[in-house]
């Protein structure tokens, strides 16, 4: 005879479920890393690009740095992941906090800084003698990590749906990444920063090179990626800081001043009720 649960039990079970799933949510949030700069100034040579900013980059959220070209925050950006101090001559000041914890700290080897902290730029920069699925897999090689093939399979697929390319490229992992289009190339980036699991997500001007479709579909990716990294994204498209970001920064430099933070906060009170004349100029497109 089948044993037939009683409705208590069925209640019981789904209610334990439930509990079992919101716990999973709460462990994956809290999971998620926190991203601070502390009174960031830079230089290259003698001269100063930043002075003093600082800005929390809140976990699972979307920061948007916004401001007209040469305000510094391509240089903020790069400062955030340790590539500001391979450019020659490059120095800089402050702290960047991750967790608690100073990347620049000597202790805190670069390379670690790097995993924890992915970047994307502006040109898509794929592998073109690699396969796609040797894109995504790239990192592995970087950071020494191994793998057996089922748990890189389980990686390629995982990652190619965060970037949401999967669905178009599952059928022809092997071909070329330098053979998809602008759009696919940009998405294959993010898979591949992805797949070495990084806690923070850089990404400069993204977008800037690609058509509105291929656009769409990087900011809705950019919305499922967020459920797993906390992002921090500079663009000069204020439509697109509107749509994507949960919070904003407003960069400026004026007459050969280094670049200050003039307001930050809520993307929506930013776009909507700017505290700062500056900034309501800009976002509406008065100047920049």
């Amino acid at each position: 005879m089948t044993y037939a649960p009683s409705i208590e039990e069925t209640l019981v079970f789904a209610e334990s479920q439930i509990a079992a799933d919101e716990a999973a949510r709460t462990s994956a949030a809290s999971s998620l890393a926190e991203l601070k700069a502390v009174d960031v100034s830079a230089w290259f040579g003698e001269h100063k690009v930043l002075e003093r900013v600082s800005l929390t980059m809140a976990p699972g959220k979307i920061t948007a740095l916004i401001g007209p070209s040469g305000c510094g925050k391509s240089t903020f950006l790069r400062v955030l992941n340790r590539m500001h101090e391979l450019v020659p001559g490059a120095s800089l000041g402050g702290e960047v906090i991750l967790d608690g914890e100073d990347i620049y700290d000597a202790t805190v080897r670069i390379t670690r800084a790097r995993r924890d902290i992915g970047m994307v730029f502006q040109k898509p920069n794929p592998f073109p003698a690699m396969s796609i699925r040797e894109n995504v897999l790239a990192g592995l090689k970087l950071t020494g990590k191994k793998a057996g093939n089922d748990e890189k399979d389980h990686l390629v697929e995982h990652c190619l749906k965060l970037g949401g390319l999967w669905n178009e490229v599952k059928d022809r992992l092997d071909a070329p990444g330098g053979g998809l289009s602008g759009g696919q190339q940009q998405r294959l980036c993010i898979a591949r920063s992805m797949a070495i699991k990084p806690r923070v997500l850089l990404m400069d001007e993204p977008c800037s090179a690609l058509d509105p479709t291929s656009t769409r579909v990087i900011e809705e990716t950019m919305h499922t990626l967020a459920e797993e990294v906390t992002i921090v994204i500079v663009t000069h498209n204020m439509q697109q800081a509107a749509r994507v970001s949960d919070q904003c920064a407003f960069f400026l430099a004026s007459h050969g001043t280094p670049g200050v933070i003039v307001e930050h906060g809520d993307t929506a009170a930013m776009f909507g009720s700017p505290r700062d004349e500056r900034t309501a100029d800009y976002v509406n497109g008065r100047f920049g």
